[in-house]
């Protein structure tokens, strides 16, 4: 099982959809993606009418994730984009600030890092470092 985390807290899983592997999505776009974090930009641009991708996020070093969330939002994807895997709590604003609209985590994580440490970064809006720069 996971949970997926949102800017209201720990949630279950709402979509029922089947998830395609990049390098298997066919001419035509399945309902989800599921993306490498090591995948090309150009291969992840070709599954724009995905109405979801996920990213996976091998580990909480591993940023690449955040890069390929902004790319896809800076192109135009309008869907639903998922950081999936090992997304820490101190990482969620920056995961919502990249463009991701939720994070899926394991229910080992979830136990270890509760809902009360993921909602204390949920007002991700207010703590952006340039806010508070300019005043």
């Amino acid at each position: 099982m996971s949970v997926i985390v949102t800017d209201t807290g720990f949630a279950a899983d709402d979509f029922d959809g089947d998830f395609v592997a990049l390098g298997d999505v066919a001419l035509e776009v399945p309902g989800a993606v599921d993306v490498p974090s090591d995948a090309e930009p150009d291969a992840v641009r070709t599954v724009m009418q995905a109405p979801m991708i996920r990213i996976a996020f091998p580990s909480f070093s591993d940023g690449r994730g955040f890069t390929l969330a902004a790319i896809l939002r800076r192109a135009g994807y309008q869907g639903r984009l998922r950081a999936c895997g090992h997304v820490i709590a101190d990482q969620y604003a920056m995961a919502r600030r990249s463009g991701f609209d939720e994070v899926e985590i394991s229910d080992d994580l979830a136990a270890r890092q509760p809902e009360p440490q993921w909602l204390a970064r949920a007002d991700w809006q207010a703590h952006d470092y340039q806010a508070r720069m300019r005043g």
